[in-house]
């Protein structure tokens, strides 16, 4: 029956402060430093290291990238949305008369709490608008944004 191989020994000479943290982490692993450090050398040497590194970085880019673009729609739905109701307001609503005016103010406060209690059971609630919305709408180029 053939032996197992025998490792070689090597000695190292290591900073102070990187000797601590191999013993740190070895303790904390419960794994001896001699095993992390043949590890942590193997991956060193390993041609591929780099290669899967930058995959990694690039698998997390992609991630990234994808969670830009959804908040750069949700931004884009949100102010098309405040800007549809702002025009859509402006234009049915008439300015009050002083008197009407001054009890609009009065009530402003409890009109803004509902309109903010609403708001937060929509929020609990959903479906949120940006689900309602397809990812994948496209302008129709003959109707004329203008016209709304």
């Amino acid at each position: 029956m053939p032996s197992p191989k025998k490792k070689a020994q090597i000695s190292v000479y290591l900073d102070p402060e990187v000797m601590r943290s191999l013993s740190v982490f070895a303790a904390r692993r419960g794994q001896p430093m001699s095993l992390i450090a043949e590890a942590a050398i193997a991956s060193f040497l390993s041609p591929d290291a780099d290669e899967r590194r930058e995959a990694a970085i690039a698998k997390r880019l992609d991630q990234q990238d994808r969670r830009l673009a959804r908040i750069e729609r949700d931004v884009g739905i949100a102010v098309e949305t405040l800007a549809l109701f702002i025009r859509f307001w402006l234009t049915t609503t008439p300015s009050l008369p002083e008197p009407a005016a001054k009890a609009a103010r009065a009530q402003a406060g409890t009109r803004y709490d509902n309109f903010v209690g609403a708001l937060g059971r929509r929020l609990s609630q959903g479906p949120k608008l940006r689900q309602e919305i397809p990812d994948d709408v496209r302008e129709d180029p003959t109707r004329s944004t203008d016209a709304d």
